[in-house]
């Protein structure tokens, strides 16, 4: 189910009539105005209803005799919410196209010929900035102090400030002065 079915169904099933004509349906397939008898609702309402229903694929219908009857799509309410939720959104690519712009924007602000002009003070652009840097470490590979040191410097001279936020941020692990890349 893609999260465009989802948010119609959800939406559909956000009405008492609609709901009170799918536990009717559970129990069996049934015709407009039989619906409008047992639920003490117009036949046109039950018709209305049910053309919401239809549109979010909640039922079905098909012919027998003079009547529409309508029944239930069982398969579509056996999908879990978390199915649901795990399903990747319309909007995914969209989304990670722009946290890319972000990403390319907060680094040409922060960095020029390659050096840090400043660390930023705002935690998700200052994480980006140790993202870009922590790019220089390998992740198998065990580093002295002095090689981190060195490295760091490349882009600002406060080091011990970057490497100390690397090391808090998870991005890297020390023991003693021994330093490798998470």
């Amino acid at each position: 189910m893609t999260e465009t079915d989802a948010i119609k169904l959800f939406k559909c099933l956000a009405d008492k009539s609609r709901l009170q004509i799918l536990k009717s349906l559970i129990q069996e397939d049934m015709y407009v105005e039989r619906l409008a008898e047992r639920l003490g609702l117009t036949p046109a309402t039950i018709s209305f209803h049910l053309k919401k229903l239809e549109d979010a694929n909640a039922v079905t219908s098909y012919k027998e005799q003079y009547y529409t009857m309508y029944t239930l799509k069982k398969e579509v309410f056996m999908t879990s919410i978390i199915d649901i939720i795990k399903e990747e959104s319309d909007e995914a690519r969209e989304q990670q196209e722009r946290e890319e712009a972000y990403r390319q924007k907060v680094i040409t602000s922060f960095f020029e010929y390659g050096k840090l002009k400043t660390i930023p003070a705002q935690r998700k652009k200052k994480l980006i900035i140790l993202e870009e840097i922590l790019k220089n470490f390998e992740k198998d590979r065990i580093y002295t102090e002095q090689e981190v040191n060195e490295t760091i410097q490349k882009y600002h001279e406060d080091y011990c400030t970057l490497r100390r936020d690397m090391i808090s941020e998870k991005m890297m692990k020390r023991e003693g002065t021994n330093y490798q890349r998470i």
